[in-house]
């Protein structure tokens, strides 16, 4: 759960259970409202405590013995290669030839 799924999760739980003032059969709105947001809140907690291997720190070296160590991240998957078009201009074009080829 990302930072910004669990701001929403705590958004929608609080206006379940302050701006909601209508009552549905056989469900407690508030209940559900503090349930989202309680589920917001952890994710929100856990997000913060991974930040550093999910996020941008997995990228940052670190040191051991006063040598750097470097991180090695996944590379994304290669693109296939592009294609250049190179037009060059040829002076001496003698046309189109003069006859159909043979059958």
């Amino acid at each position: 759960m990302t930072l910004p799924v669990s701001l929403l999760l705590i958004a929608v739980g609080a206006i379940l259970v302050w701006g909601v003032t209508g009552e549905v059969q056989g469900i407690d709105v508030d209940a559900v409202g503090v349930i989202l947001m309680v589920i917001g809140v952890l994710g929100f907690v856990l997000s913060l405590i991974f930040w550093d291997r999910w996020g941008w720190g997995a990228m940052r070296g670190g040191y051991a013995e006063g040598g750097v160590v470097r991180r090695r991240r996944a590379a994304a998957a290669p693109v296939a290669p592009t294609r250049s078009v190179v037009e060059e201009e040829v002076e001496d074009y003698p046309g189109p030839p003069a006859e159909p080829p043979p059958p």
